[in-house]
């Protein structure tokens, strides 16, 4: 039998959140989340959680587990969500996963591939040259050896492409030819579903965000988060809202200017998400103006699983 689980994607400030509760409400489900930044405890206001209020209305999954300085990949999100996905199928009821995180809804959706060894000496060499000249570099680099690969990822995916790279180093194969022969014991059916706003409207949106977790709390949030002894170099504070209020109290530039570039990088984001979620056909894209349409996205969304 054919196991449905509803995938919500779109850009940050899209309404992906408020829209997986009222499919969630609707059809008596729960929510996992594929927001990478949001597994993190303490990583509240700058990451747009859910709300104490809404968590306790609709069960949510992966979100807010790991400490800010754990490791987690899109592998191993890819086996706790199967997992989560399975229980609630037992339990009748159809998943709902929701995030931005294009790297690790692929993940979810396709598979990732985890089982060539690690070369840490060459890992290390790439990362000196990341360090030297930067993502561009390294990209160039797998377009050379792995244009396959390097074509369904962008500059920023550093991690992935120097993945990438140390499989070709180790096996002298892209590795997109062991993503062709996985196979994964799964009878799940993915609907994808996308929220694409008006460009202009989504970045006002963006900046009335910024602006407002600015005013309940984000310096502060940052503050305590230092002050519980986190360094700042971990990966999970590399994220935009975090880094730029990091730039702040080390005294580099002023909380206008940080406000700026939070606004500048968040729109940057937003665009390279859509970029990343474009490129997969299957996604059902909804059109959005106003929030009020989520409610009537959501009767869509319902409607095509019941007919489907």
């Amino acid at each position: 039998m054919e196991l449905k689980v509803i995938v919500i994607v779109g850009p940050t400030c899209s309404g992906k959140t408020s829209l997986s509760l009222l499919t969630a409400e609707k059809i008596n489900s729960e929510i996992i989340s594929a927001d990478s930044r949001q597994f993190y405890k303490f990583l509240d206001i700058g990451t747009a959680k859910p709300t104490q209020n809404e968590v306790g209305k609709i069960k949510h999954h992966l979100l807010d587990f790991l400490n800010p300085n754990e490791d987690y990949n899109a592998s191993k999100f890819e086996k706790d969500a199967i997992n989560i996905i399975s229980e609630l199928h037992r339990n009748c009821k159809i998943p709902i996963v929701v995030g931005g995180s294009g790297l690790y809804i692929k993940a979810l959706v396709d598979g990732i591939f985890d089982e060539v060894d690690t070369n840490e000496n060459y890992r290390t060499e790439l990362l000196e040259l990341k360090k030297k000249h930067g993502n561009n570099f390294l990209y160039e680099l797998l377009e050379k050896n792995d244009p396959i690969t390097a074509k369904n990822l962008l500059p920023q995916n550093w991690k992935r492409i120097i993945r990438a790279l140390e499989v070709y180093h180790i096996t002298g194969k892209p590795i997109w030819k062991f993503y062709e022969n996985q196979k994964r014991d799964i009878n799940f059916k993915f609907y994808q579903f996308g929220l694409n706003w008006n460009r202009e409207i989504l970045y006002l949106n963006i900046e009335k965000r910024v602006d407002e977790m600015i005013r309940v709390g984000l310096v502060d949030e940052v503050k305590n988060i230092l002050k519980m002894g986190y360094d700042k170099q971990i990966n999970s504070l590399n994220t935009v809202g975090y880094k730029e209020i990091i730039d702040f109290l080390d005294g580099n530039i002023t909380l206008d200017r940080a406000i700026e570039l939070i606004k500048r990088n968040t729109r940057r984001y937003a665009k390279r998400q859509l970029t990343w979620f474009r490129k997969d056909e299957r996604i059902k894209w909804f059109d959005v103006e106003k929030k009020d349409q989520l409610f009537e996205i959501s009767d869509r969304i319902v409607s095509d699983l019941n007919n489907s």
